[in-house]
């Protein structure tokens, strides 16, 4: 079926080529961050996790977000996300390969890699998260190839790949909260050592994937001729409702536990991250347009009526992907070092290099992202008439 990706329109591969530009931009600036080191990044002794890891903490979440899809269609069989399943899928084999490749670039000298595989050490939360993000990858490659093979064929998908469903939803809970207890079991860390860490990323997850695909299912109906249809979207559109409203909830709890009980190492990271903290503020003018985006958002999306509107949707999805990813794929992990252990602020802000070499990584996911869809999207095209299998 790859080969399918091979054919399209002009817009499709001016499309492609600008993602290799891109791609071939980031891996010069990742040539030179490999001779010289990490010291071209913004990163120093206080602040050691950046925006490479900033972004590793997002897209997990994007990944597990496929399983808002699986546990609907294959548990409950409700055939409306029969269409959008696959999208979902091949969204979170996009988002999980970045996830590997952002851990890759953070690592400064890639072969330590090596060492995670070569001296295993099960009590350590990173050897468990390179399980499950391996493990993940893995299991939604096999299961949308599979699945989509078979509606190739007009024939149902084989019984061995109902288990590998099964076991991926709770494989995609628990990669999300792998990665949280990375944050939440660094006790020198007031600002992740909190109970809710695992709920806040799995609530932001919830609504961050799927507003996301719901983005991608409107661009591929207007570029293609296949409808994941408008019933599905509106099912997304609640999921990310939901979800929006508990994250929101839950950083509610956080900013209440940490002024009502007035301990300053609870209190300065978010004094920093909202109003600045000893006359240093780079992230306040960030973390506002995420709150302002928040609220407009989930404004937008209890209303009904509001939230029927294909384009009122997809403009309150823009906002809350753009609201989650400046509050996690940002604020979260540069507020934890802000300020360090011995109370002193050093601030953090990405050079070029490193926003370039970001901007590659995501441009390797599209790309990923659009070979995947190419093949599903006219797979799709070719069984539009057939009843769903799978």
């Amino acid at each position: 079926m790859l080969e399918k990706a091979l054919t399209g329109s002009r817009r499709y591969w001016v499309w492609i080529f600008f993602l290799l530009a891109v791609i071939g931009t980031g891996f010069i600036c990742y040539l030179r961050q490999f001779d010289y080191g990490l010291g071209i990044t913004g990163m120093s002794r206080d602040v050691s996790w950046g925006f490479y890891i900033s972004q590793f903490t997002f897209l997990v979440g994007v990944a597990a977000s496929a399983v808002m899809l699986v546990i609907p269609y294959y548990l409950h069989d409700y055939k409306t996300f029969g269409k959008v399943v696959i999208l979902g899928e091949f969204l979170a084999v996009s988002a999980v390969t970045m996830c590997i490749l952002f851990i890759f670039v953070d690592l400064g000298q890639p072969m330590r890699v090596l060492n995670v595989i070569l001296y295993p050490t099960p009590n350590s939360i990173l050897f468990w998260d390179m399980i499950v993000l391996n493990g993940y990858l893995f299991l939604n490659i096999v299961i949308g190839w599979t699945t989509l093979g078979a509606d190739r064929k007009g024939v149902p998908p084989p019984g061995w790949v109902k288990p590998l469903i099964y076991l991926s939803i709770p494989w995609a809970i628990s990669i999300h909260t792998v990665t949280a207890f990375l944050y939440a079991g660094l006790p020198g860390r007031h600002f992740w050592l909190t109970a809710v860490m695992a709920a806040r990323f799995l609530a932001s997850a919830f609504a961050s994937g799927p507003a996301l695909l719901i983005i991608l299912c409107l661009i591929v109906r207007k570029v293609s001729k296949f409808d994941p249809g408008k019933e599905a979207v509106q099912a997304l559109g609640k999921i990310v409702t939901y979800a929006m409203f508990a994250n929101v909830f839950l950083l509610g709890l956080e900013f209440f536990t940490a002024f009502y009980s007035q301990i300053p190492g609870h209190m300065h990271p978010f004094e920093y991250l909202y109003v600045g903290l000893e006359g240093h503020g780079k992230l306040v003018p960030l973390m506002w347009i995420s709150s302002i985006f928040a609220v407009v958002a989930l404004i937008m999306l209890v209303n009904p009526n509001m939230r029927k509107k294909e384009s009122a949707l997809a403009f309150a999805c823009v906002t809350v992907f753009i609201s989650l990813w400046i509050d996690k794929g940002f604020g979260l992990v540069v507020g934890g070092f802000v300020p360090n252990p011995f109370e002193g602020v050093t601030e953090y802000w990405p050079t070029l290099p490193e926003a370039l070499i970001t901007l590659g990584v995501w441009a390797i996911g599209f790309l990923i992202l659009s070979i995947l869809y190419k093949v599903a999207v006219t797979v799709r095209e070719e069984t539009s008439s057939w009843p769903s299998l799978h």
